[in-house]
């Protein structure tokens, strides 16, 4: 049986009069990764710091890990790590020294906290810039050396809050290699992000925050399907058989020149199995099929009514 990392029931947040939350339900299992998308000023921040016990709710419950946020802070910050938008390292000190930091602060004992810095920098490919000042750290290094300090204390939850923000395309895919790593080992990640592509490549599930409620929340290709615009496109080998074609598969678009035929349908097995079922019926050949799905873009379009892949999240 799935057990529950997370669980969030009802969850609200006001500023003044203007509402962050405004009753959100979420259920993050154990061992998977969520990741949380919505517009600028959707609450996505401000759900991240309730859950990690950096800002008190107004009302509803949430639990990390069985202990209540607002009754049992403590047990709560016992089995969490939270990387932020911005990296949390000293620039004063070098690699080592942050982590050691982090490791006396943790209260591993002297012993423990060498052995597990030495763990964090071979496995974040930091070992050669160990003991350089962070003044010679790429934005990619200081984020992994960010990520290593969360993971000191080897939390069985994460709340990695923009992780890859302002990084060149290597780095993030190193740090998407990375949060796969975690998740096989069995954390559970709950992540904001400002790339859909990230969303479709690392989560299990995605739930949409906008105006303060979670508006969708599914695993990607389900959210998919909430739109329209999916279609299986056809090619035939001459008019004859794109005409016989037409005729029997409705509601079809024809492009004449590519001798092609649309067909509209909701991206499952079922829909392609019936359309290939009725040409095989009719006997006719099909030189080439291609199916063609909503991605994350239409879904963040359809649910928040705008297109915002570089928002900042709040």
């Amino acid at each position: 049986m799935t057990t529950s990392a997370i669980e969030v029931h009802g969850l609200r947040k006001s500023y003044g009069d203007k509402v962050v939350l405004d009753g959100v339900d979420l259920t993050v299992a154990a061992g998977t990764v969520t990741a949380l998308l919505g517009p600028n000023g959707a609450g996505k921040t401000t759900t991240v710091h309730i859950l990690s016990t950096l800002v008190q709710p107004d009302g509803g419950t949430a639990y990390v890990n069985g202990c209540d946020v607002a009754r049992d802070p403590g047990g709560v910050r016992a089995g969490i790590g939270l990387t932020g938008q911005f990296s949390a390292v000293d620039g004063l000190l070098t690699g080592e020294e942050n982590l050691l930091l982090m490791a006396r602060l943790r209260h591993l004992g002297a012993d423990r906290a060498k052995a597990r810095v030495a763990e964090l920098l071979e496995e974040f490919d930091l070992v050669e810039a160990a003991r350089k000042p962070l003044a010679t750290y790429s934005g990619g290094m200081r984020r992994r050396l960010d990520l290593a300090m969360t993971l000191v204390a080897t939390p069985s939850v994460i709340f990695l809050d923009e992780p890859t923000t302002g990084l060149d395309p290597r780095s993030r895919h190193t740090m998407w290699d990375i949060v796969r790593g975690l998740v096989a080992e069995g954390t559970t990640v709950l992540l904001t992000t400002q790339y859909l592509d990230e969303a479709d490549e690392l989560a299990d599930r995605i739930a949409v925050l906008d105006g303060g409620r979670i508006v969708a929340d599914g695993t990607p290709d389900e959210l998919k399907r909430l739109v329209p615009g999916g279609h299986i496109r056809l090619r035939f080998a001459d008019a004859a058989a794109l005409d016989a074609a037409s005729r029997l598969l409705d509601e079809t678009a024809r492009d004449e020149s590519g001798l092609a035929l649309t067909v509209p349908t909701d991206g499952g097995v079922g829909a392609l199995r019936t359309v290939l079922g009725r040409l095989d019926a009719a006997n006719l050949e099909v030189d080439d099929l291609s199916i063609h799905t909503p991605d994350l873009d239409d879904v963040f379009f359809a649910l928040t009514g705008r297109v915002d892949t570089k928002e900042t999240a709040s």
